[in-house]
């Protein structure tokens, strides 16, 4: 039996990670750590039976170094970030205090009661971080592999960049036994909606404007949540100490092509399922008008980076990785938690 720290696992990541680690590893303790910021919401894991929930901040290294060694923690999985490239142009300085510092503090800690202690127990600090450290890509590039050079281009990719940097050193020069993984786009239960795909999905069945970035054509590679979270299982549990996984979910293609795919399973739905019509009065769909008529285009951010995609041969190859779905089947299913867990969403936004 292992003592799992999650941080960050009331936040969208984490809270699919903690239900995961809960249904897979059944015998471990787990003990959750989030600071309930804006895209922290304690109803994401309702119905997880068997963890032990604690609000606390990451920062806060007194409390950090006090909880690991108290519980006897042996495995850390660190999602706890400040991740919104819109929020990091206009506030950079709680994405450099969270992402650098809050890691920091984490890693101190683990190292005073794993290495410095002198017990010897057998640990992991898993590090989540994402495809963003690398920059953009061209048209013909090939994807992000683990050696491609950081490029970093937002404040939020260069905060996490540098939390990549730590945890790598304190692998290096301290030895303390380490994993990486470099996720690309997560969509799936739980996301907050200030992201593209449960905000289009929110926007859509209230009949509100979709906003397009641009000419609508970046492109990213798009990854289920539950995807993500067996591959960091697969990192964890198998993985090399030192050593950085890039997981993808096998679906590269431009916001475009997304919102269109959004815009088509709405109206889908709405075809479909009995009373969705009464239940949302204000959607296009609801008024015999295809949701892409909501569409529009506004100003580009700034910096927006134009192109991602992963190659994911190392973990497909070292540990055996493959997306369970398609993106189609997956925003399909994603589509149809949003209508099933309404009184979620309208808690979410009530506080927002």
């Amino acid at each position: 039996m292992n003592t799992i720290l999650i941080t960050g696992g009331a936040g969208f990541i984490g809270a699919n990670f903690v239900r995961h680690w809960r249904a897979h590893h059944p015998e471990d303790e787990v003990i959750v750590l989030d600071a309930l910021t804006y895209a922290g919401n304690r109803e994401s894991l309702d119905g997880v039976e068997g963890i032990d929930f604690i609000e606390g901040d990451i920062r806060d290294f007194d409390m950090v170094y006090k909880l690991v060694g108290n519980r006897g923690v042996d495995r850390i999985i660190h999602f706890a970030a400040e991740s919104h490239v819109d929020r990091s142009i206009d506030g950079p300085d709680v994405f450099i205090d969270t992402n650098i510092i809050g890691t920091l503090s984490l890693l101190k800690a683990a190292k005073a009661h794993w290495l410095d202690a002198g017990g010897g127990r057998p640990h992991r600090f898993h590090h989540v971080s994402t495809d963003e450290v690398y920059g953009s890509l061209g048209p013909d590039d090939p994807g992000f592999s683990e050696t491609t050079p950081y490029a970093p281009n937002s404040p939020y990719s260069a905060s996490k960049a540098a939390s990549d940097h730590l945890v790598r050193a304190y692998h290096h020069t301290y030895g303390l036994e380490v994993t990486t993984s470099n996720c690309s786009n997560n969509y799936g239960p739980y996301q907050y909606p200030e992201k593209l795909i449960p905000l289009f999905i929110l926007n859509a069945l209230h009949g509100k404007n979709l906003p397009i970035y641009g000419d609508g054509q970046q492109r990213r590679d798009w990854l289920h949540v539950t995807d993500h979270c067996m591959g960091i299982d697969l990192v964890i549990s198998n993985g090399r100490s030192g050593e950085v996984y890039n997981i993808g979910g096998g679906a590269e293609m431009p916001n475009l092509a997304v919102i269109d795919t959004i815009c088509a399973a709405v109206d889908q739905a709405f075809e479909t399922k009995p009373g969705i019509a009464e239940a949302f009065p204000d959607a296009a769909a609801a008024n015999g008008k295809p949701s892409e008529t909501l569409k529009t285009h506004v100003e580009d951010r700034l910096g927006h980076d134009r192109r991602y995609a992963i190659d994911e041969r190392k973990i497909a190859g070292e540990l055996g990785y493959k997306p369970a779905r398609t993106f189609e089947q997956g925003l399909a299913e994603t589509i149809d938690w949003y209508l099933d867990n309404e009184n979620w969403w309208q808690a979410v936004l009530a506080k927002a």
